[in-house]
């Protein structure tokens, strides 16, 4: 059996393709289609929240605002990169539907979220990073795959911080310093790597010991809480005590203090009365003796009730005067 030759395989071929007819108005229609392929793949738009980056033949070449542009067909690709839309990554957890009751997917991520802290517990440790866009030519240009590279930055920095703290600091008295410092980490990393992601935060969410041994740890911690209540309780009582008795001891003082005071100023106007009558019943003994004498009296009888005027000749008692408290006194 025979092969036959090129020519012989044309000219069967040509025996069997009937005579096609070229029809010269087929060329103005061919023409509209490819100018409306051009329009329709050269026009483009960009959202409210967007950028777009134009790229010619893979090399950057500008980058457009929100709206309607055009690029050169076949020759300029576009990218739209959100630039406003802030971004979350979830770890140790995935959100299945969000709204007033959210679900949440019941599958384990343990080999994100289970960690080893400072003191050699075992923690899950489940968080989120929000992140946007704030140079989408760097993004585009400078890392392969931004969400990969996010998300193993950031697990490899929460561990290293959860590392250097103890169970409890990480459980309750340094959740939100240990949040500042991932977040400053890991933007520290990817500004390194100048990536053009900005990091908004970093947030723990459920932080909990594994399973089994939630048990015992419940047991702990309420050891613990007890301590505290009873330590608490203590200083209730010491401050109810203590200041009360200092006020006390210092109401005393003051109160000694002052009757000292007016002991020594009552002493020293007694020193001063007595030296000014010294003086005065030097100068006029009669006069001043007198003066002593009714001084004296008067401050007797107004002291006095009834009072009455005996004389020493009478031999019985003869009310003279009626000299009650308002007459004696006056």
């Amino acid at each position: 059996m025979g092969f036959d030759t090129p020519e012989e395989l044309f000219r069967k071929m040509g025996d069997k393709i009937p005579n096609f007819q070229f029809n010269k108005g087929i060329i103005p229609i061919i023409g509209i289609i490819i100018v409306m392929l051009m329009l329709s793949t050269g026009i483009y738009s960009t959202g409210p929240d967007e950028v777009g980056v134009i790229q010619q033949f893979g090399k950057y070449a500008r980058t457009t605002l929100p709206g309607l542009h055009i690029k050169i067909p076949l020759i300029e690709k576009l990218t739209n990169v959100k630039v406003k839309y802030i971004f979350k990554e979830e770890f140790g957890y995935r959100t299945v539907k969000a709204g007033v009751v959210t679900q949440y997917s019941s599958k384990n991520y343990f080999d994100e979220s289970l960690m080893l802290t400072g003191d050699l517990n075992v923690l899950i440790v489940e968080w989120i990073t929000q992140f946007k866009v704030k140079d989408p030519v760097k993004l585009l240009f400078n890392i392969r795959n931004p969400q990969g590279t996010i998300r193993n930055i950031s697990e490899a920095v929460m561990r290293q911080v959860v590392g250097d703290h103890t169970v409890n600091e990480v459980l309750t008295t340094r959740r939100v310093e240990i949040n500042l410092e991932v977040q400053d980490n890991l933007q520290k990393i990817l500004d390194s790597y100048d990536s053009g992601i900005q990091i908004v935060t970093v947030k723990l969410q459920n932080v909990n010991p594994p399973d089994p041994v939630k048990p015992s740890f419940n047991k702990v911690n309420e050891a613990k809480q007890e301590k505290e209540k009873v330590i608490n309780q203590a200083w209730e009582a010491y401050n109810k005590i203590i200041p009360k008795a200092r006020g006390e001891a210092e109401k005393t003082i003051s109160e000694s203090e002052g009757y000292a005071l007016s002991r020594i100023n009552t002493a020293k106007g007694d020193v001063a009365k007595f030296t000014a009558v010294w003086e005065a019943y030097k100068n006029s003994k009669e006069v001043t003796r007198k003066r002593l004498y009714l001084e004296a009296m008067n401050e007797i009888i107004s002291k006095a009730g009834s009072k009455y005027i005996v004389d020493p000749s009478q031999k019985g008692i003869l009310p003279f005067l009626n000299l009650n408290e308002q007459g004696g006194a006056r």
